[in-house]
């Protein structure tokens, strides 16, 4: 915040978070400063193609036929994930969840002021030292007894001008990022999707594969299915009531343990079996490297065992010969997602039998998948470095933006004469980098 000045004097607030507050700044309870309310509609009311905006309890905004309210608001979440972390400022026609509440019928504040306020201060103020540690729901108190720092009318609007600009700086770089983050994981899937089909020679004779998604593989490349390359193993599990089955020390996955991977290798587990749960089931241990598909619910997110483990239903493992072949194996069905989920079959969820998945052909180098796993590990290690960069400076702009807003209505910092620069090069991203 050093670019920023500070007001020429200052007070103390008598409230603890918040500390001195501009001299001329003064002090109230949100209660005497809005109306609070929630709303009597539920999710189900919402109608795709409604007129009129429907505030629910996420940061996505329905549709509904029916309005609730015509006024200036801000709204936000009772309850739920984005309980005091979501918000909305909106001014018209609308409706609202009936765990959503409605701050309106402003006294002495503007609307977006308070919208600005809440953003930066409720959660962390309100909520985070709540003794639960997962913060669920907020009551109508800690709304009414919320202490609001504020200058008068005008000076309101001059910081909420300046604010709506700098946000919207600060928006574009993010976007520019999230944009960035998309090139390079196409940038990875295509990399993936080539030399796992085409090989590292672009000089090499290809032959047609006779498999539609492979087209022209290299001469020397087999064409299997999964069954002739490795063993499939099926998972299950053990009763949820004996308690003897559970809490042990051996990784058990489920297809929402591979949506959460972030790395090739997964360690742990959500849940852990024993080895009476093991014995009890038709689950079996196998050994590291071992592939684990998902094939229901979703199919096809895989990942490598990093030490021995087992499985439920919803997945399956594939045992090869070799460390090298399960990273190549792990390369290539990464890159067949949409051709896995053509063959699964079933009425309530999609479902790949050990049958089908067992006769799902494959394009296999005869050698040189040493060198192409190589290449791979480094080739994706490089792009996603990238991409971590770009999540590491998205988390740092929001908490700048956070922290910007927080000082701004706070009185930390005066934006009265503040002048937007006419460019700036900060966070300057470019698709050339996904492309290198």
């Amino acid at each position: 915040m050093a670019k920023y000045k500070a007001y020429p004097e200052y007070k103390d607030s008598g409230v603890e978070w918040l500390g001195d507050i501009p001299k001329n700044w003064d002090l109230k309870k949100l209660k005497y400063l809005s109306s609070i309310q929630t709303g009597n509609k539920d999710t189900v009311d919402a109608i795709e193609d409604g007129i009129y905006p429907f505030f629910v309890r996420s940061q996505i905004i329905e549709k509904i036929n029916s309005i609730g309210a015509n006024c200036e608001a801000v709204l936000t979440a009772g309850d739920g994930a984005g309980v005091g972390k979501i918000y909305h400022h909106y001014k018209g026609k609308f409706n609202f969840h009936q765990r959503v509440y409605m701050l309106s019928n402003f006294t002495k504040v503007n609307g977006r002021f308070v919208y600005y306020y809440l953003l930066a201060n409720f959660y962390k103020v309100a909520l985070e030292g709540n003794a639960k540690s997962t913060v669920d729901s907020l009551r109508l108190p800690q709304f009414l007894n919320f202490e609001f720092s504020f200058p008068d009318t005008k000076e309101q609007s001059s910081i909420v001008r300046q604010l709506d600009i700098l946000c919207s700086y600060t928006d574009s770089l993010i976007e520019k990022a999230e944009k960035l983050i998309e090139l390079l994981k196409e940038k990875r899937q295509a990399v993936i999707s080539h030399t796992v089909t085409k090989g590292l020679n672009p000089d090499a004779s290809m032959k047609d594969s006779g498999v539609e998604w492979f087209g022209d593989v290299p001469d020397n490349w087999k064409i299997a299915s999964i069954k002739y390359i490795s063993k499939i193993i099926n998972g299950s599990t053990p009763k949820s009531d004996v308690d003897k089955y559970w809490n042990g020390n051996i990784s058990w996955f489920t297809p929402s343990d591979l949506s959460q991977k972030e790395n090739i290798y997964i360690k742990s587990s959500i849940r852990q079996i024993t080895i009476d749960g093991l014995n009890s089931c038709g689950t079996s241990l196998v050994p590291e490297h071992s592939l684990i598909l998902s094939t229901r619910a979703p199919i096809g997110s895989v990942a490598i065992t990093a030490s021995e483990a087992c499985t439920n239903q919803g997945c399956k493992a594939l045992v090869t010969t070799n460390k090298n072949l399960s990273l190549f194996l792990y390369y290539q069905l990464s890159s067949l997602t949409e051709q896995l989920n053509n063959i699964g079959r079933g009425s309530t969820f999609l479902e790949l039998s050990t049958d089908d998945l067992g006769s799902f052909k494959l394009s296999i180098p005869d050698s040189d998948i040493e060198k192409i796993v190589s290449y791979l590990r480094n080739k994706t290690t490089k792009i996603d470095t990238l991409i971590q960069k770009q999540l590491q400076q998205i988390d740092l702009l929001k908490e700048r933006r956070t922290a910007l807003i927080s000082a701004a209505v706070t009185g930390k910092i005066d934006l009265r004469d503040w002048t937007p620069p006419a460019s700036s090069t900060e966070a300057s991203f470019t698709a050339e980098e996904a492309t290198a």
